[in-house]
């Protein structure tokens, strides 16, 4: 006897999350695919270039992308992030805008929703934090905002989610994955980023410096995998460069005796050998490199697009 049944037919598409700076979209993003892939910190304009997340639902694969936050750029670099940002937009099947539901509607969220009506673009709204918002006031706070929101016509779908606890992510998933074409799947099944290890290590040694380091210094610096060796005993050497645009910030980044670099290189240490699973000899050395945010060089190694003046 035959088997006659019909192949699973499967869907693929892209998603971009889209919205004003410290929104909530890394934490969203490493949700949606079970696992980290994006750098994530209290510090507003983090993600600094598009990094794809890809997650798996039923017999579709979704493929997330992880946009800079969309804000009014006053340097090279922010500008660079912001057409980064909507360049990702641009390029998907289904756009969500996260808003951080604790925060005032702002000029940062205005501008996105200008965007989106100039390029005619429908997106799911996606509210932040609603598992915080439980007093009546947060409540009626909460729907006040959808409503507003939801008056100016750009949205086909709302969720009230958290994206750190993960209440309403599922529900989330599920309805994106209902959105996407048919197609063949892009990626292997057991793939969770289309990042490459050497720029995944940078970000990671990244974050571990925007959480130690003083407020204003993590926009002035930028982290390079400068080499990558693998070990006949299966660990890896890899050696990472810090670029700050002065010999101030090279102080502060050391640390007093080469205490911070030394906790910040353990930190990321640790959590490459767990990325990884297998031994990392993590090697950091800070260069001094003026105006290295109008350096085209920085730029592709961070995968952005050199900005014209």
């Amino acid at each position: 006897m035959t088997d006659t049944a019909k192949p699973q037919e499967t869907k693929c598409g892209f998603v971009a999350i889209i919205g004003a700076p410290n929104a909530g979209k890394s934490t969203l993003l490493n949700a949606m695919v079970g696992s980290k892939v994006a750098i994530v910190t209290h510090k507003v304009q983090t993600t600094r270039a598009r990094i794809r997340g890809i997650a798996i639902e039923g017999d579709t694969q979704i493929v997330f992308v992880d946009t800079p936050g969309i804000f009014k750029p006053k340097r090279r670099l922010d500008r660079a992030m912001v057409d980064a940002a909507w360049g990702g937009a641009g390029d998907a099947d289904v756009i969500i805008l996260m808003v951080d539901t604790e925060r005032e509607r702002g000029e940062d969220l205005q501008r996105v929703l200008d965007g989106l009506k100039e390029q005619g673009r429908k997106a799911v709204l996606v509210l932040n934090k609603a598992d915080i918002m439980t007093s009546e006031k947060g409540r009626e706070k909460l729907l006040k905002l959808a409503a507003e929101l939801n008056e100016t016509g750009l949205f086909t779908r709302t969720f009230m989610i958290s994206a750190l606890t993960g209440d309403g992510v599922a529900d989330l998933k599920r309805y994106i994955a209902d959105q996407m074409p048919k197609g063949a799947w892009h990626y292997p099944e057991d793939q969770t980023a289309d990042v490459p290890l050497r720029s995944l290590a940078a970000e990671v040694t990244r974050e571990k410096l925007f959480l130690r380091v003083h407020d204003e210094l993590p926009y002035e610096l930028t982290v390079e995998t400068e080499s990558w060796e693998q070990k006949k005993d299966g660990s890896i050497r890899i050696q990472q460069v810090i670029f700050v645009q002065r010999d101030s910030q090279k102080k502060i980044v050391l640390g007093a005796g080469g205490q911070t670099i030394k906790t910040v290189g353990q930190l990321a240490r640790k959590e490459l050998e767990e990325m990884l699973e297998t031994k990392v000899h993590l090697f950091l050395f800070v260069k001094v490199r003026e105006n290295w945010g109008d350096d085209r060089e920085r730029y592709r190694e961070m995968g952005l697009d050199f900005p014209k003046e």
